[in-house]
């Protein structure tokens, strides 16, 4: 499992939001009008190199035939969250204890909510 640091998460989290791709300046300006990164200014250059990390780690592409690049999420947030969750759940020894535990943390409307989703594919 791939962990992300503090401006990874951010960066990734303006890339979710977006619908398209984003250059290095456009993440450091919404990154500097956001609480997320405890208001510290961010050189253009810092981006880059953790755009380039998340690229290396396979979470972002980056658009090199225009100038500036541009940067996209490879996945969604949910294609994202779902994958951790696959990987937590393929480590585990005993996966009907996880999945016990799992459901017990669930809210009423979560649980009903995988009842539904369950249930068609089960149809």
């Amino acid at each position: 499992m791939t962990n992300l640091g503090e401006l990874e998460r951010s960066i990734m989290d303006l890339l979710w939001a977006t619908s398209g791709s984003l250059t290095a300046n456009d993440a450091r300006d919404a990154l500097a009008q956001s609480s997320g990164v405890d208001g510290k200014e961010l050189a253009v250059t810092t981006v880059l190199t953790v755009l380039s990390r998340l690229e290396k780690k396979g979470f972002v592409s980056r658009e090199r035939h225009v100038r500036p690049h541009r940067y996209r999420a490879i996945q969604s947030r949910e294609e994202h969250t779902a994958d951790l969750m696959s990987q937590a759940f393929d480590r585990a020894v005993d996966r009907e204890a996880v999945l016990a535990r799992f459901l017990g943390t669930m809210s009423s409307d979560d649980a009903e909510a995988l009842r539904r989703l369950l249930n068609q594919e089960s149809a």
